[in-house]
């Protein structure tokens, strides 16, 4: 990964955020069994990422939409979008996270990051997303840097012992799919 370059900025995301910047933005996060998805505008270099917890709220009775929720996070990250003149079918996506971090078998809570993926894919489907990487499941934490001026995701992937770096590139699938089933 490269340092920032001059006259950029560095936006870490925590847990129900959700940021879109142009091309003087790098967006990072951390991921265990949440999920952050990232879209990209390969002509006006300008993108955005969110980063949520679970993909809906139990309750239907809300006062101001939160981020910590996969509808929520992506409604808010979609409305960017037209705002910024563009069209989602202009956009590169990507998907990552949904870990297994609980050591506990057949549990709601080692479904998390199983339910946030599922979840994910559905709503970029219904959406007409362009998917182009995606790197989830497992049972390890991910680190993520979004660099919005070329579109590229470095990604760290710790799963036991094992630690892979990789830099996934606009048009590049060389991100694995990983089975949750």
């Amino acid at each position: 990964m490269h340092g920032l370059p001059s006259g950029c900025f560095d936006v870490f995301l925590n847990p129900g955020e959700y940021y879109f910047g142009d091309r003087q933005t790098r967006m990072r996060t951390l991921l265990g069994s949440c999920v952050a998805i990232t879209l990209w505008h390969r002509v006006r270099r300008v993108g955005g990422m969110c980063h949520y917890v679970l993909p809906e709220r139990g309750e239907r009775d809300v006062s101001a939409p939160n981020g910590r929720y996969g509808a929520e996070a992506i409604a808010a990250l979609l409305r960017e979008v037209p705002e910024h003149g563009t069209r989602i079918e202009d956009y590169e996506f990507k998907l990552f996270g949904g870990g297994q971090m609980f050591n506990v078998a057949d549990t709601a809570a080692a479904l998390i990051g199983e339910r946030n993926v599922t979840f994910a894919r559905g709503q970029l489907e219904r959406i007409g997303a362009r998917v182009v990487a995606e790197h989830s499941g497992g049972s390890g934490y991910r680190s993520l840097v979004f660099d919005v001026w070329s579109g590229d995701v470095w990604m760290r992937y710790q799963e036991g012992k094992r630690e892979t770096e990789a830099r996934i590139r606009p048009g590049n699938r060389l991100c694995r799919k990983k089975s949750l089933s």
